[in-house]
């Protein structure tokens, strides 16, 4: 049977050739690292949201008087649905990790660079629309915890004048997070964002195969050295296929990545639904700490820090502008980071910057 499916595929579509020009031939850098499975591990992660979150919308009720009181049904009577809202939890914060490592790796080893500019845009995009569906996903519970979370984030807009109070006014839907902001952040999480990051992540997967995986920065040959006046594809007819050398690296490091959400589902299963994300959100009783998730704890501090809340938000505006258009800022020809004294220095340093805000946000 199916091998008549498969003869019958092949009719229609060619699947043998598919197989071999796709898989078995295409040929991937022989110094290429693991670091290079990140973008694999990032959209497997997507994957994982996309089931578990299908699960829990069969459950979810995005009412505020009900909302707290289905994420609890499903984490209490559902058979098996405190594992999927562990996974969904878990996974999206793995998922936001991956992809700034992603980004990261990417920067440091250069890749970056002519004629690679879209797909650096493609991916800093896919990565702010990652963090707004962590953003948007944080409310749905509707707990102490994700309400007034979500009150001190969208309350950052204010800083800018008029312009401000109407961001912050069309995110809540009125003065304050209430019933009107947690449908406008459900619709955000599971009908505009998906294909918004779908539509990102096709582009990007097809920039990568049009262009060509680059080669790590170690050992560069003159001819990616030399100035491109053309398309020219890298075909790296010296490396090892993808398929099966390269895509059993991907299918280890996605191993690894459910062996570490596992983890801490299993050891840490408060580790990101502590006390506050067990108890219903109250409009009439601040807690006492209130603070976003770790991927928003750095800009958070910084805020707190810059005395001119207006000068904070506007600073991080340029950082994002600086971050999505660097290709067409960095014009050194050098890809290696580690040759780059100034650069690998500037790097360092705003990467330390970021985790001592990070930590100090926290604590």
């Amino acid at each position: 049977m199916a091998h008549k499916f498969k003869d019958w595929l092949e009719v229609r579509i060619g699947l043998n050739d598919l197989i071999r020009t796709q898989l078995t031939e295409y040929r991937v850098p022989k110094n290429i690292n693991i670091l290079y499975t990140l973008g694999f591990i990032a959209l497997a992660g997507y994957i994982i949201q996309v089931v578990s979150g299908i699960f829990l919308l069969i459950y979810y009720i995005p009412h505020p008087e009900y909302a707290f009181k289905s994420v609890q049904n499903i984490m209490n009577r559902v058979p098996y649905g405190w594992l999927f809202r562990q996974i969904h939890v878990v996974g999206s914060n793995l998922l936001i990790a991956a992809v700034i490592l992603h980004m990261l790796t990417t920067f440091l080893m250069g890749n970056y660079k002519k004629p690679r500019e879209l797909t650096w845009i493609g991916g800093g995009l896919m990565l702010l629309i990652t963090l707004a569906f962590g953003l948007s996903g944080y409310l749905l519970p509707w707990s102490q915890l994700s309400y007034w979370a979500t009150t001190v984030t969208t309350s950052a807009p204010t800083a800018f004048p008029y312009l401000g109070d109407f961001v912050t006014k069309l995110l809540r839907g009125s003065d304050n997070v209430s019933g009107i902001t947690l449908s406008r952040f459900f619709a955000l999480h599971v009908a505009i964002l998906p294909p918004l990051f779908l539509a990102l992540m096709v582009l990007h997967i097809f920039l990568i195969r049009r262009i060509g995986i680059s080669a790590t920065p170690f050992g560069v040959t003159d001819e990616e050295k030399r100035p491109l006046t053309q398309y020219i594809k890298k075909t790296h007819p010296d490396g090892y296929p993808f398929y099966p050398d390269f895509f059993r690296k991907e299918m280890l490091m996605v191993m690894a990545y459910f062996t570490v959400m596992f983890a801490i589902i299993t050891f840490l299963s408060t580790l990101f639904l502590p006390e506050e994300a067990n108890t219903p959100a109250d409009p009439f009783e601040t807690p006492a700490h209130i603070r976003p998730e770790w991927y928003f704890l750095a800009p958070y501090q910084m805020l707190k820090l810059v005395p001119n809340k207006f000068l904070g938000i506007s600073l991080q505006i340029i950082l994002i502008g600086v971050f999505l258009l660097w290709p067409f800022l960095d014009t050194y020809k050098e890809k290696n980071l580690w040759k780059r004294p100034v650069l690998r220095g500037i790097f360092l340093l705003f990467l330390a910057f970021w985790v001592v805000l990070m930590f100090w946000g926290r604590y």
